[in-house]
C-alpha cells in the first residue's frame, strides 16, 4: 500500500478539488471572487498551521533554508494569489465544470513551458498527447450549449470565463514548477503547503488593505453569515486537504502519474454539475472531456 502512496495522494487530490471547486463558485457568486479567495487562504493557513504545529511542533517551517523559502513562496504567490484569482473568477462566470476541463490543461502548459524554458525536448508521444488535450478542451468550450444555467451568458463574457480558466491552468501549472524545487529531498509536504499560505496570505491582505478593501471584505461576510460556511467547506478540501494531498502525490509519484491522477474533477464534475447545478450536459461536452483527460494521460503515460 505504502508504494501507492503518491497514487491515492493523486486520486484524492482530484475528489477534494471537485467539491472545492463546487464550494468556491456557490460562495463566489454571492459575495465575489475575490473575497472568497481573501478568506478561504486566511481559514486554510489557520488550519494547515495548525496541523504543522500538531505534526511537527512548530506552527511554521523557521528550520527550512532560504531556499526552500524562496521556491515555496513563489510557488504560493503564483499558483495561489495569481492562478487561483483567475480560477475563481471562472467558477462565477463559466461555472465549475467548465473550470476544471481548462485545469486540465495545466499539465499541457507544464510540458510547453518546460520546453521553452528548461530546454526539455517533447517526443511524438507527448505532442500527441498535448494535441488530444487541446482538441478534447476545445472542443467542449466551443459548444455552443455549454452554459445552461451559467449566470450572464453573453458570449462575451463566456469568453472572459475561458481566458480566466485558461489562466487558472497556467498559475497551476508553474506553481507545481516551483513546488517541485522545493520539495527535493524528504522535506515534509505539510511544511511546504504553510509556506506557500504564508507568503500568498501575507501578499493578497497587504494588497487587499493597499487598497482600502480589507473593511467591505469583512462588511460582506457579515451580511452574509452563511457564505462563511461554504467558504470554510471549500478551504477545508482545497487548500487545507487537496493542496497537502497534491505536494504528497508529487513527492511520492512520478510527476507524469500524480499530474494525470489530479487532473480527474472535469469527469467528476459532470455528474456534480448536472446534479448541483442542473446543468445541461450533452454527449459532445462528454467525449471532449474524455478526450482531453485522454490527451494528459497520453502526455504523461506514454511508453
Amino acid at each position: 500500500m505504502s508504494d501507492f502512496i503518491g497514487q491515492f495522494a493523486g486520486l484524492l487530490t482530484s475528489l477534494c478539488w471537485s467539491f472545492t471547486s463546487i464550494f468556491f463558485t456557490l460562495s463566489g457568486r454571492q459575495v465575489g471572487s475575490a473575497i472568497v479567495n481573501r478568506t478561504r487562504l486566511v481559514l486554510a493557513l489557520i488550519m494547515v498551521s495548525g496541523a504543522h504545529w500538531v505534526a511537527q511542533g512548530q506552527p511554521l517551517p523557521l528550520d527550512a533554508d532560504l531556499s526552500r523559502w524562496g521556491w515555496l513562496a513563489l510557488s504560493g504567490l503564483i499558483g495561489f494569489v495569481l492562478g487561483d484569482a483567475a480560477l475563481f473568477q471562472a467558477f462565477v462566470m463559466i461555472g465549475p465544470r467548465l473550470s476544471m476541463l481548462l485545469m486540465a490543461l495545466s499539465p499541457v502548459m507544464g510540458a510547453v513551458l518546460a520546453w521553452l524554458l528548461l530546454g526539455e525536448t517533447l517526443s511524438g508521444w507527448e505532442i500527441l498527447g498535448m494535441a488530444l488535450a487541446i482538441g478534447g478542451v476545445a472542443w467542449v468550450v466551443t459548444d455552443r450549449r455549454n452554459g445552461h444555467n451559467i449566470p450572464d451568458r453573453a458570449p462575451r463574457a463566456y469568453l472572459i470565463g475561458v481566458l480566466f480558466g485558461l489562466g487558472g491552468a497556467l498559475g497551476q501549472a508553474l506553481g507545481l514548477i516551483f513546488s517541485k524545487e522545493g520539495l527535493h529531498g524528504d522535506f515534509s509536504a505539510l511544511s511546504g503547503n504553510v509556506i506557500r499560505l504564508v507568503a500568498a496570505t501575507i501578499t493578497l491582505w497587504a494588497f487587499t488593505i493597499f487598497r482600502g478593501q480589507a473593511a467591505s471584505t469583512l462588511t460582506a461576510l457579515r451580511a452574509r453569515p452563511g457564505v462563511l460556511r461554504i467558504i470554510l467547506g471549500g478551504a477545508v478540501a482545497g487548500p487545507f486537504l487537496g493542496v497537502w494531498l497534491s505536494l504528497i502525490a508529487v513527492q511520492n509519484a512520478p510527476v507524469g502519474i500524480a499530474s494525470t491522477l489530479m487532473s480527474l474533477p472535469p469527469i467528476l464534475l459532470i455528474p456534480l454539475g448536472w446534479l448541483i447545478f442542473k446543468e445541461r450536459i450533452t454527449q459532445r461536452a462528454i467525449a471532449g472531456t474524455v478526450l482531453a483527460l485522454a490527451g494528459v494521460a497520453v502526455l504523461f503515460l506514454h511508453p
